[in-house]
């Protein structure tokens, strides 16, 4: 790998964990991004050089050297984007962050977690039992884990690497994994993939991907059939799927606590718990669990990392959250697909019954909302009040007739509002909440803060 490392999209959550990976290594990190974030601004604490001009001008003299300068970049940056086009117009190599990510997982024992969702979660909680435990891994998550504040973890001298294999223009293609996990096959990024037939395809050939000797961990009930080697070994999971290889037995919550056992092909792991307690993360707990023995954790050392797990930022991450049970209360969640979002306020419902559930849900891209409108709707009417801004487009030109009231004017709930997203604020101040959910891949997070502050003032009932 070369010295001299550039990334374009420096800011994306995935393109960071490389540029902290690289600076690690000791090599000299640019790169460029539209906005600064909170993240750039720890990246550039950290050492790396980043601008926000789309300027070829700004790249600085140390990575105008072709031979000594790897360019990577994300695919959500546009084709015309100048600083990426000067660097293919002088003769750079110029790779996807999936194709350097591809050459850390080849010179590793990986551990690649692949899914429409929940690959984020798993991931993290994999990457921290083995980080905890005696066998150690160098991580590359999706998502800044709290209980280390970053995205990336380092253990000199393991063997492992933990990965998510994103589906997206179909990066888990340059992927090695010797342990693959699948935990969902949802349709998504159907302007990638055109229709559910070819996105399917694409997560089989992933399996096909899994190096001899390894194992495919797979989540049953999966309309995609693997494609996997024949001397690959194949488990299935599910938390309560009785005929998994892997799943739950026992499920309970005791004084806030949520644990339950762990059946595997060795035997039962009784008293497992689950550091964020909500129910989905019993299904997730168990993907990680089986991923990590089959890494050669112990039992033990499974136990401990999920005990200790507190989770990803932007998933299922409580903001506000009285003591005794008392409002209100504000969670965040990058939930972004329909079953995702479903999943969520049915765990927040468990979490509080009874108790008044508004969500306001940022539409991330047009032919996602195109693609999944009636499907959308019908998630979110599960919540009592569904406030919906307009829809924040990433790399989309607007669709003509795709707009946030496609979704809203199908949703059920008793109360539903479009508010354009520079008014949340104004809005969430004359509005009362008991329990208020930010939901979405798009930028919500960022008005976390004045949320926050309108619903800290408020008295706890």
């Amino acid at each position: 790998m070369k010295k001299n490392l550039f990334f374009i999209g420096a800011g994306g959550i995935g393109m960071a964990a490389l540029e902290r990976y690289f600076l690690a290594r000791g090599c000299d990190v640019a790169g460029y991004d539209r906005t600064p974030s909170a993240l750039t601004d720890d990246l550039c604490r950290e050492g790396a050089a980043i601008f926000f001009d789309d300027n070829p001008e700004l790249i600085g003299t140390r990575w105008r050297d072709q031979d000594t300068t790897l360019v990577v970049y994300t695919p959500a940056v546009p084709s015309d984007n100048r600083v990426l086009s000067w660097f293919r117009q002088n003769g750079f190599q110029v790779v996807k962050r999936a194709v350097a990510l591809g050459e850390i997982t080849r010179g590793t024992d990986a551990v690649c977690v692949a899914g429409s969702h929940g690959k984020t979660t798993v991931s993290s909680m994999i990457a921290l039992i083995l980080h905890e435990s005696a066998v150690g891994c160098n991580a590359f998550l999706g998502g800044v884990l709290r209980n280390t504040g970053s995205n990336l973890m380092l253990s000199p001298g393991s063997d492992w690497s933990v990965a998510e294999a994103d589906e997206y223009d179909r990066s888990f293609h340059h992927l090695s994994p010797l342990v693959a996990v699948v935990t969902s096959t949802d349709p998504d990024h159907l302007d990638i993939y055109g229709d559910e037939e070819h996105y399917l395809d694409a997560f089989a050939h992933f399996t096909s991907l899994i190096r001899p000797g390894g194992t495919l961990i797979i989540h049953t009930g999966l309309k995609m059939t693997p494609r996997v080697g024949k001397n690959v070994n194949v488990r299935t999971y599910g938390a309560d799927d009785p005929t998994a290889d892997y799943h739950a037995v026992n499920v309970r919550y005791t004084d806030g606590r949520l644990l339950f056992d762990l059946f595997t092909p060795d035997g039962m792991i009784p008293d497992v718990e689950v550091g964020v307690p909500v129910e989905i993360n019993v299904d997730n707990a168990v993907a990680a669990a089986a991923a990590t023995l089959t890494a050669g954790a112990t039992p033990e050392e499974v136990k401990a990392g999920l005990a200790a797990f507190m989770g990803a930022k932007r998933r299922f991450e409580f903001r506000l959250r009285p003591e005794g049970g008392k409002t209100p209360v504000l969670i965040d969640d990058y939930a972004h697909s329909p079953n995702e979002i479903r999943a969520s306020i049915r765990s927040m419902r468990k979490l509080y019954p009874g108790k008044k559930l508004s969500v306001i849900f940022q539409p991330h891209l047009y032919t996602r909302t195109r693609d999944f409108a009636p499907d959308f709707a019908d998630a979110l009417s599960e919540a009592d009040e569904v406030i919906m801004p307009e829809i924040y487009p990433a790399r989309e030109e607007p669709i003509p007739g795709v707009d946030s009231q496609m979704v809203l004017r199908d949703v059920k709930s008793p109360e539903k509002i479009y508010c354009e997203r520079k008014d949340l604020l104004e809005l969430i101040k004359i509005r009362n909440f008991e329990i208020l959910m930010t939901l979405g891949a798009a930028d919500i997070d960022r008005l976390l803060p004045g949320i926050y502050d309108i619903l800290n003032s408020r008295p706890q009932t």
